[in-house]
């Protein structure tokens, strides 16, 4: 097979991914990422299905995976006094494998024999008949065979390639947080809603976790501490433990503030660049991220090898197995669900976790979109 330089821009869980399947192929792979380095930590993701992890065995890092899982915990909702009204099993929040964003991102980079550029992002995109040539903030000018744009809903690729965020990202009525907020705050993973609010304690490791109903907040993506007042401000006179979490959101180790948006496009590439993962198909906190993400770099590798690096053949694959399953992210926002709009609305989603019918049903219908695909078994190996 022709070898090919591919960048990847993005070291989440889509870019590292496809690194790891293109470079075990024989191609020569660069991953940029704006961060100085690799995530830690981070909240939890998961896998659902056989799919996923038919795809994490083929990519040979099942075995890793699963020795590193937090496996799911049951989360308690609970009323401003601290009573329980509902439980979310471990089952519905953690999937069938779930593991820290950090960990998974790590296991993905050490079975990836690339390069990586830290702390810098791509400037400009310019195709020519015989590649891709790429300018970097930092690094010199480089040419490419193909670029691969794996950074996210707010995608850098994607801008530089197929136009404004505006043009091909929707903002879904919510807003939601991570915060680190120190070991110490004890107590098991439970959850408190108030109508359009809601704030999560997840144990000792897990980051606080913040969904609220707003309108499109205008901040600075680099300013931590305008975003920690936001949040702050968004939360004044809530009840439960919720004065006691914003004390601590302005001396967080780490945290993170986004919209719940949802990306809408029309094709997933453009002659030599191509779009993967949330930048193509996110859906913030849809609970199907991780896992297309993985399968979406499973069959792009896949389809890349088989075509013998044609890429026109190899996108145009892509596209038709991923379009269908990838529909799921098309479908509403996980903010109703979380944050409901009213006191009946929270009082029928915590119904759901009470009814044995009804959370079956959910977790059926979950189990269903995570396997639907018709998934090729590609050749492994260079």
């Amino acid at each position: 097979m022709k070898n090919r330089t591919v960048l990847i821009s993005g070291a989440g869980i889509a870019g590292p991914a496809l690194a790891c399947l293109l470079t075990r192929s024989g191609h020569t792979v660069t991953v940029v990422e704006r961060a100085p380095a690799l995530r830690a930590g981070g909240q939890a993701v998961d896998f659902k299905g056989a799919t996923h992890r038919t795809v994490l065995d083929r990519m040979g890092v099942l075995g890793e995976v699963l020795r590193r899982q937090t496996g799911g915990h049951d989360q308690t909702i609970v009323d401003a006094t601290g009573k329980p009204q509902a439980v979310i099993p471990g089952e519905f929040t953690g999937g069938d494998i779930e593991i820290r964003r950090g960990d998974l991102s790590e296991i993905l980079c050490a079975h990836a024999d690339c390069e990586y550029l830290f702390g810098d992002t791509i400037t400009t995109l310019t195709e020519t008949g015989g590649g891709v040539d790429v300018t970097f903030a930092h690094a010199a000018p480089r040419r490419f065979d193909l670029v691969v744009g794996a950074d996210g809903i707010h995608s850098n690729v994607r801008r530089l390639a197929f136009g404004p965020e505006r043009d091909h990202v929707q903002y879904l009525g919510y807003h939601y947080a991570l915060a680190e907020l120190g070991d110490d705050l004890g107590g098991e993973a439970e959850m408190y809603n108030e109508p359009g609010r809601m704030a999560a304690v997840g144990g000792p490791k897990a980051p606080a976790f913040f969904v609220f109903a707003s309108p499109e907040l205008d901040y600075d993506r680099t300013d931590t501490g305008k975003q920690r007042q936001l949040l702050m401000d968004a939360y004044q006179g809530a009840g439960w433990r919720v004065p006691e979490l914003m004390a601590r959101i302005p001396q967080a180790r780490e945290f993170y503030l986004d919209t719940l948006s949802r990306v809408t496009i029309d094709r997933y590439s453009r002659g030599r660049v191509v779009l993967l993962g949330d930048a193509a198909y996110g859906n913030t906190l849809g609970g199907f991220g991780t896992g297309l993400a993985v399968v979406g770099a499973y069959v792009l590798a896949g389809e890349l090898r088989a075509a013998d690096g044609d890429h026109r053949v190899a996108f145009a694959r892509y596209e038709e197995l991923m379009r269908g399953y990838a529909k799921v992210s098309q479908r509403g926002s996980a903010g109703p669900f979380l944050a409901p709009p009213s006191p009946l609305r929270i009082k029928l989603r915590d119904w759901t976790f009470k009814s044995r019918f009804l959370l079956g049903l959910l977790l059926k219908a979950t189990d269903r979109f995570a396997t639907d695909i018709d998934l090729p078994d590609y050749p492994s190996g260079s």
